[in-house]
């Protein structure tokens, strides 16, 4: 022992270490006077334990319920005044791209997205920090009321929405852990699609209480499996009792009576059977004639021949039966090939939709590994050449996942616990497929430095090698850093090792990097009541003096529920720089606004435009700037900032 406890045992605490080892069901949690998670004893149950006749208490109901259940739900439910500002010297092929990168909180960044993709995420996967006691978490500031975030410049302060380490005692405590996750299911639940999916990595230590609280937020009807992914192979005989090599993927749906048949996607070995196609879709001529088969009958060839017996006189056994036969003889589905040992009747081999997929993961499936984090690693390693993450999930796996979960084009992925980036690298390698898919990946800038400092062993080699790899690129010490630089050349290298496919030039390889930031509006936008009149005289300009025009571009697409993957054009029009968003659907010009620039603009006949008041000069010019699009585009809805 280094320190002194320098003070008596605390025999309360004893106690109930005691009344744990007899009656491990009557201890739950409490927060002591200095909002710390202990443990503490329901004497309810106790006295039900310790008696034989039933004890009154508090009425018994079926629910998952912890410390900190209702704040959680507040915290998701309060607002906050956040943007997301771009960042295009980050991102690739900004303008065009369908994929984001979200850097910040991701509770804030659900937040963020609930206007403009309510109800529009096809599949949302995540894998979260598992309740260890090691792990980073995001610690969420509870105590805050709404009307605070709206009287503060910044929405931080040194207590709240942070990223912290769990302390080591707290790893055996749920209450903390499930607030965390509560607020951010509640609100990813809104941006699922009808038939949308969720997918959730989890280990033993929250499996149970994730899946009630998925049943709480979902619906236990919407349950669709507990998968079983073998996550590692050999070794573990360091284990004290058991040797854990696998992990669960939880999987619910917001409708499950809306949700399609699964199918697992094949391996393009096992397609290349496949050769040919019509319009019913690819197949292959196989042989009708089957040892196994039970359906005899004679067939006639189109020279007269009947086939009926085999060389050695025994009768032919055919693979479906003679009525089935003649049905798929009349719809072109048997053909008779002469050969040098006579007549070979054959019959269209469809390809099947697929296998249904198991919820073991064994390599007997169709596609044949499904990766462990060992292979995971492997993915990041051919990319940086050095180990620069921790346990990343592999590829493989992710590919499978997509497969059945985001089968359409344009279906829009969401993880919201990005970490290494794999999803995206993931849906890029999918999308040779033919299918184009779009991810939306968030993550917060964990400190790099922070974890070097706090861990040990491989884990502090890994970081020792993620801060060496963003020394060489010149770039600051996160996690973030390392998953878009991931990204990028996973792009390249998919681009290059597939140059020869058909269409390779269309693979969206690109991202959108956005950041969440304070609003664009100074404080005087939200709390006027706050200030002097000497002060608003001062503060005339409510746009922040730090704020693009681009800035702001994306703080209006946030506010008109407009999706954030929208191509963006840029136009010099007399002069001024005006924004055009998916066509004529948003056109902004941030710029001193002319009436030449909106008559040019007018001409298009936008849904939507907007300005700033600080890019009119006289009031009455913005009185006038309406009614000029009245006259000449009357169906533009014109606001300015």
């Amino acid at each position: 022992m280094d320190k002194l406890k320098m003070h008596s045992p605390n025999l309360v605490d004893s106690n109930i270490e005691k009344i744990a080892a007899l009656f491990p069901n009557c201890i739950t949690e409490t927060k002591d006077e200095n909002g710390e998670l202990k443990k503490a004893v329901d004497f309810d149950l106790l006295k039900q334990e310790l008696s034989q006749v039933l004890v009154d208490g508090e009425q018994e109901r079926y629910r998952l319920d912890w410390v900190g259940k209702k704040e959680a739900i507040l915290t998701a439910n309060a607002p906050i005044a956040k943007t997301l500002r771009p960042c295009r010297e980050e991102s690739i092929n900004f303008d065009k791209t369908e994929n984001l990168f979200i850097e910040g909180d991701n509770l804030e960044a659900l937040k963020l997205l609930q206007e403009n993709y309510l109800g529009k995420v096809k599949m949302i996967y995540i894998d979260p920090p598992y309740n260890t006691g090691n792990d980073f978490i995001y610690e969420d500031d509870f105590a805050e009321s709404t009307n605070k975030f709206f009287e503060r410049s910044n929405q931080v302060d040194e207590d709240g929405n942070k990223l912290v380490a769990w302390k080591e005692t707290e790893g055996r405590f749920h209450s903390a852990w499930l607030s965390n996750m509560y607020s951010r299911l509640l609100l990813a639940k809104n941006l699922l699609k009808d038939d949308g999916l969720i997918f959730i990595s989890i280990n033993d230590a929250e499996v149970n209480n994730l899946k009630s609280l998925c049943n709480e937020i979902f619906g236990q009807q919407n349950f669709i499996a507990q998968l079983i992914w073998q996550n590692k192979k050999g070794g573990g005989n360091d284990s004290i009792h058991i040797a854990t090599e696998h992990e669960y993927i939880l999987v619910f749906s917001k409708n499950k009576s809306l949700v399609e048949a699964f199918f697992e996607s094949y391996s393009e070995e096992y397609a290349k059977r496949y050769k040919e196609e019509d319009s019913i879709g690819k197949f292959y001529w196989d042989t009708f004639k089957r040892k196994s088969g039970k359906q005899y009958y004679s067939i006639e060839c189109p020279d007269g021949t009947v086939l009926e017996k085999d060389e050695d006189g025994n009768p032919i056994s055919w693979l479906r039966s003679r009525d089935r036969f003649l049905q798929d003889k009349k719809d072109g589905e048997i053909r008779f090939v002469e050969t040098l040992n006579g007549w070979s009747v054959q019959f269209k081999q469809r390809m099947p939709q697929g296998k249904k997929p198991r919820s073991i993961f064994k390599t007997e499936t169709i596609i044949d590994d499904k990766g462990t984090t060992s292979s995971g690693s492997d993915n990041v390693y051919s990319l940086f050449k050095q180990d620069v993450f921790s346990n990343p999930k592999p590829v493989e796996l992710l590919k499978f996942l997509l497969g059945f979960g985001a089968s359409n084009h344009n279906d829009i992925v969401l993880d919201f616990f990005s970490g290494s980036g794999t999803m995206a690298e993931a849906i890029l390698s999918q999308n040779l497929d033919g299918i184009s898919r779009h991810y939306i990946l968030v993550q917060i800038q964990e400190d790099i430095d922070l974890m070097l400092h706090s861990t040990s062993g491989n884990a502090r080699r890994i970081a020792e090698n993620a801060i060496s790899t963003l020394k060489e690129l010149n770039l600051p010490h996160f996690i973030t850093e390392l998953s878009k630089e991931r990204i990028r050349r996973a792009g390249k290298k998919i681009i290059e090792d597939n140059a020869t496919k058909e269409g390779i030039e269309n693979l969206d390889i690109g991202f959108r990097v956005l950041k969440i930031d304070s609003s664009n509006m100074k404080d005087v936008y939200y709390t006027p009541d706050a200030y002097k009149q000497v002060d608003i005289l001062d503060l005339a300009d409510h746009i922040k003096a730090d704020r693009s025009s681009e800035d702001l571009l994306f703080q209006v697409m946030l506010d008109w529920g407009l999706e954030l993957s929208l191509p963006i054009e840029r136009k010099t029009i007399a002069g001024k720089e005006v924004f055009y968003v998916a066509g004529n659907s948003l056109v902004a010009c941030f710029d001193d606004l002319t009436f030449d620039v909106v008559d040019e603009v007018a001409k298009d006949l936008p849904l939507r435009f907007v300005s700033a008041e600080k890019a009119i000069h006289l009031d009455h010019d913005k009185t006038n700037i309406k009614e000029r699009f009245k006259q000449l585009s009357p169906d533009t809805e014109v606001k300015f900032l």
